[in-house]
């Protein structure tokens, strides 16, 4: 079973803010496989079950807020024993321009509280976690502002696009694993920049 989590935060205000790239893509994903999300009684989460190109998944959307994911994360592993091998994070990242994306194995929080929250939570840096762009801010701009603010109307023209991409690298995780997916996508956007 492979455990597929979109980082967010779950009230309507949030929906279109570039911290909740992580539930626009998981939205994506139900929308493409024909998927409907609903509580968890067990776990903090909005989850559904899926086959994605024939492997077991669940997909999850903690409801913990972004600052708390590593709660509703740690409950969903504890009561399934998933190996953290099998289990995918996608969050936003200042570090990365706007349409950029980086899959790594593992790594630090870099800044990002909902990584943070997961470290803690897991006890470990070596969870699969898909960083996906979203530029920095102005000088003048703090960076919680920033991330919880609504993307503009260039970039919500791009979104579906991007999103896209997002969901297809996704889709080949769910099948090849991170080093082959690391291989084919960090490759691509980085020869299309």
């Amino acid at each position: 079973m492979k455990l597929v989590v979109g980082l967010g935060n779950p009230e309507k205000q949030y929906e279109f803010t570039r911290h909740n790239l992580g539930f626009l893509v998981l939205t994506a994903l139900a929308e493409k496989y024909d998927l409907k999300y609903k509580k968890n009684a067990l776990v903090q989460a909005v989850e559904t079950k899926a086959v994605l190109e024939g492997e077991n998944c669940s997909l999850m959307m903690p409801l913990t807020y972004m600052n708390n994911s590593g709660m509703a994360v740690k409950q969903w592993v504890d009561k399934k024993s998933v190996v953290l091998g099998n289990v995918l994070i996608i969050c936003d990242d200042l570090a990365l321009s706007f349409g950029q994306m980086r899959l790594r194995s593992s790594g630090t929080a870099g800044g990002h509280n909902g990584i943070k929250s997961l470290i803690e939570y897991l006890g470990t840096k070596d969870f699969a976690r898909l960083r996906l762009g979203i530029g920095q801010p102005h000088p003048s701009q703090e960076a919680a502002d920033y991330v919880l603010s609504n993307f503009t109307p260039g970039e919500r023209k791009l979104l579906p696009d991007f999103i896209n991409e997002a969901v297809a690298c996704v889709a080949s995780w769910v099948t090849q694993g991170t080093t082959a997916t690391m291989n084919q996508f960090n490759k691509q956007r980085k020869d299309n920049e």
